[in-house]
């Protein structure tokens, strides 16, 4: 019976899920993946043990779905977007892969914030860099690793080597494309846009660009060997993981905003028309002619399990033991504490924020009689908060009424409704647990003609889940709350500079 492959890499596990044409998801298996963090503020990968992790769980995949790698009709891949993987002129991975937690290049980024780079790249290629960026990751190497810089070949994103060790075929597809150096109208590669950034020299080391739903290449029968994979199946372009996620989801449709809580934050409209904006990013969408808007920041559900890992390790192991969850034994402190009045608001900045860098988290309003329930739903509300901020950014710019929803915390029916009840929108919790996998999934399927492309690009075959709907009395409170959360995090500002410096020796930090 014939079935379709999706890989999804993303910052500590990479993943390989097969679907039924039909959506059905028939097995995943997956692998983490290490990080290495040689100095502060890098964060990277070695690449060919990606490719040999990425390698094993296809293997598991297969043998996991019961049904022979020749009823794998296509494959295609999505990966965490920005970083950054090089190759050399012969093809070979040049240094560790770098990742979008990344921050080395944030001083270079600064100082174009201070000048005019900000602009004309705003102007340019729909957005301002950050310090994931290709560009910004590039600008570092040009001025710290000349001799690496100067030995660059092809740059590829995560996804793209991943495609090059299944079909030995380099380069990329229209998503990714845009992270960096495209002309925000054309949709197309910009010499002007490498010149804003210092690096027109590497223009002709950009990877080709075909569609997302294009096939690219066919398994290689070294990549077979390790895989699985029958030789000569057919592997599609494939697309940048944000944009994967809202494809899974159904989010690719007029009126609907499309969130992953996950590691970030991550909201997401398409448009018809370039609109930009110092808080989007806009980025080309699958299709021509179809822009991507999507406002992020690395602060959402990775406070959550900062929280767990924190405050409830002894209960995780517990859980672990007898094969429980975590989240179920605290259902009932969370629901507890959801009918509960409370004084706590949390700001969801522990690993990044809106409002830069040097932002930190923190708990407002905690007084000696609230317990943990409370804290995990401040947590919560923060992270809700914390997404109402991007989103009501884009409703600035677009018109929408609807929300699709993804990423593991989305799972937690309370969680869900706090999302319509913030958001004041009916949110729509995706029926896949594997939104990026499955957009990636569609790729293929529809490079083969199983579906076909229409001006809302790749309609999932009947991909939505459970509808929750805004309490209008509980999203009134939380209006007030989120209005007072804003104040605050404005009132701080201009103090987490200060508070940072209390890490720095001579002012009560750690020599």
């Amino acid at each position: 019976m014939p079935s379709l492959l999706g890989i999804d890499n993303g910052l500590t596990v990479t993943k390989a899920v097969i679907f039924d044409t039909d959506g059905t998801q028939l097995s995943v298996a997956r692998r983490r993946v290490p990080q290495s963090m040689p100095r502060a503020r890098w964060v990277e990968r070695d690449m060919a043990g990606l490719w040999r992790a990425t390698a094993e769980a296809i293997s598991e995949a297969i043998a996991q779905s019961g049904r022979p790698a020749g009823d794998i009709m296509a494959l295609a891949a999505t990966a965490h977007g920005d970083g950054l993987y090089l190759l050399d002129r012969d093809r070979q991975p040049l240094g560790p892969g770098i990742l979008s937690l990344d921050s080395r290049a944030g001083p270079i980024v600064d100082r174009w914030s201070a000048s005019q780079v900000f602009d004309e790249a705003l102007s340019l290629t729909g957005q301002v860099p950050h310090a994931s960026a290709p560009s910004a990751l590039l600008a570092w190497l040009k001025e710290n690793d000349p001799a690496r810089f100067d030995s660059i070949a092809h740059i590829l994103s995560c996804k793209d080597w991943l495609r090059f060790c299944l079909t030995g075929a380099i380069g990329t597809d229209r998503t990714e494309a845009s992270t960096s150096f495209t002309d925000v109208r054309s949709q197309t590669y910009s010499r002007d846009a490498l010149k804003v950034y210092g690096l027109e020299q590497l223009f002709d080391v950009l990877p080709p660009v075909a569609n997302s739903a294009e096939i690219v290449g066919h398994v290689t029968a070294e990549a077979a060997v390790l895989t699985g994979l029958a030789e000569g199946t057919p592997v599609a372009c494939g697309l940048h993981d944000v944009t994967a996620s809202a494809l899974g989801i159904g989010g690719h449709t007029d009126g609907v905003v499309s969130i992953v809580a996950g590691t970030y934050s991550i909201n997401e409209v398409v448009s018809t028309e370039p609109q930009t904006d110092p808080r989007w990013f806009c980025r080309n969408a699958i299709a021509s002619g179809r822009w991507n808007n999507m406002s992020i920041s690395p602060a959402s559900t990775a406070n959550y399990d900062w929280f767990l890992d924190t405050f409830c390790r002894r209960d995780q192991d517990e859980a672990t033991a007898t094969g429980g969850s975590i989240h179920g034994m605290l259902a009932a402190e969370i629901d507890e504490a959801l009918k509960r009045h409370s004084t706590i608001l949390f700001h969801p900045y522990l690993f990044g924020s809106p409002y830069g860098n040097l932002a930190s988290g923190s708990f407002i309003g905690l007084h000696g009689w609230h317990d943990r329930g409370d804290m995990v739903k401040a947590v919560l509300e923060g992270i809700a908060f914390n997404h109402r901020t991007h989103v009501d950014a884009l409703r600035d710019g677009f018109a929408f009424g609807k929300v699709r929803l993804t990423g593991g915390a989305s799972r937690n029916p309370a969680f869900a409704q706090m999302f319509a009840d913030v958001l004041n929108m009916p949110v729509t919790v995706a029926s896949t647990d594997e939104a990026a996998a499955f957009g990636a999934a569609l790729c293929a399927g529809a490079a083969i003609g199983l579906f076909t492309m229409s001006d809302e690009p790749l309609r999932p075959p009947g991909a939505t889940g459970r509808e929750y709907l805004p309490n209008q009395a509980r999203s009134a409170v939380f209006d007030e709350r989120f209005a007072l959360y804003c104040r605050l995090a404005e009132v701080l500002k201009p103090q987490w500079p200060e508070i940072e410096r209390l890490s720095s020796p001579g002012n009560g930090g750690t020599p």
